[in-house]
């Protein structure tokens, strides 16, 4: 398919829409002034797969503990994935640890100004390198979000499914971008997608690329991007833990950093299968002499599957606890970087057990 060609007029008028109507968002520039490249990365970072109106408080509460990326880069992990509780997809936190140490170790503490450069860096994408490069150092990178995608797949009426239409509309990003302010024009069309080329209900009324919207003109612009029908999201089973101590401590450990909530703490679990409840965790299990196993499961989902897990409680019999684990006073576990799983854990418990 041959690139597709977009008059001047339209990034013109799309520009001139995001002077007048630009979000005021804490990491973006003033008009006028250069944006901060650790500001501009880290809220890329907190913004996969969250909204703005979720990352607006967490971004600042990270700024006041973290100002630089020096700073960051010398908080422990442990830190850095309490702090993160509630963003989920800890893997980010874990890259984001890494990626601040990277920075400061390779680069002098300052983000490399170039594409490749970026792209190289822990858990920085296709898309975060083209943001930075864009928006932080005004290079022509055409960065590709949900929002983005979603208004160049209807400028270009690209009827093709997703995932297979990705190519295509990559290359209409590329043809969109104008040859001067790429990172105010990665800017508009965040702000256009997200206020009126919506998923649903697009204003194509008061949108300013309505004229040369190829989408519009079809007639039917909310059916672009075409989406593949959603899968099922499959059911894994599993065992959690809650085990006390004789002053109402309970057991906590840390999974390994690697893999799902890798370094969170949790509560044991032994393990999430596919379809039934996992054998016993031996290492656990012998903690208590009289296991009971509570009525109510609890359950959880995930992006792609779903967890449900058996509380099974116990009082600890006084043999050895593997290295590593913390008991800890239920007042206490707010000291820990909890999963959304466990906490749900905790609130269970407490209201069957008192």
């Amino acid at each position: 398919m041959q690139q597709p060609e977009f008059s001047p007029d339209l990034q013109v008028a799309i520009l001139a829409w995001y002077d007048a109507n630009r979000r005021d968002l804490p990491w973006r520039a003033k008009p006028g002034q250069v944006a901060e490249p650790y500001h501009v990365w880290l809220s890329e970072i907190m913004l996969q797969q969250t909204t703005v109106a979720t990352v607006l408080n967490r971004f600042a509460r990270f700024l006041e503990r973290w100002p630089t990326v020096g700073d960051l880069a010398a908080a422990s992990l442990d830190e850095v994935l309490h702090e993160w509780q509630g963003l989920g997809y800890y893997a980010r936190a874990r890259n984001l640890h890494k990626c601040a140490q990277v920075v400061v170790s390779q680069h002098g503490g300052m983000f490399p100004g170039d594409v490749a450069a970026l792209r190289a860096l822990p858990g920085v994408g296709e898309y975060t390198s083209g943001a930075v490069a864009a928006i932080a150092f005004g290079l022509p990178a055409a960065p590709v979000d949900a929002n983005i995608e979603r208004v160049a797949a209807r400028l270009a009426a690209i009827d093709t499914p997703l995932p297979e239409a990705k190519p295509l509309i990559r290359d209409a990003a590329i043809a969109l971008e104008p040859p001067v302010r790429p990172g105010d024009w990665a800017q508009a069309l965040m702000d256009l997608g997200s206020s009126l080329c919506t998923a649903r209900s697009p204003k194509c009324l008061l949108c300013p690329a309505q004229p040369w919207c190829r989408g519009h003109a079809g007639g039917e612009p909310e059916l672009l991007p075409v989406k593949p029908a959603k899968k099922a999201r499959p059911l894994r089973r599993g065992i959690v833990y809650w085990l006390t101590r004789d002053d109402g401590a309970v057991l906590l450990r840390r999974r390994e950093e690697k893999g799902m909530l890798g370094g969170l703490w949790e509560f044991p679990t032994a393990g999430w299968s596919a379809k039934t409840a996992p054998p016993d965790d031996p290492a656990i299990a012998g903690l208590s002499n009289a296991w009971s196993a509570q009525n109510q499961a609890v359950s959880h989902g995930f992006t792609h599957f779903e967890v449900k897990l058996t509380v099974r409680a116990g009082a600890w019999n006084g043999a050895a606890v593997p290295a590593g684990a913390v008991w800890s006073s239920r007042q206490g576990f707010d000291d820990y970087a909890l999963s959304t799983l466990m906490k749900k854990v905790a609130v269970l418990t407490a209201s069957t057990m008192g």
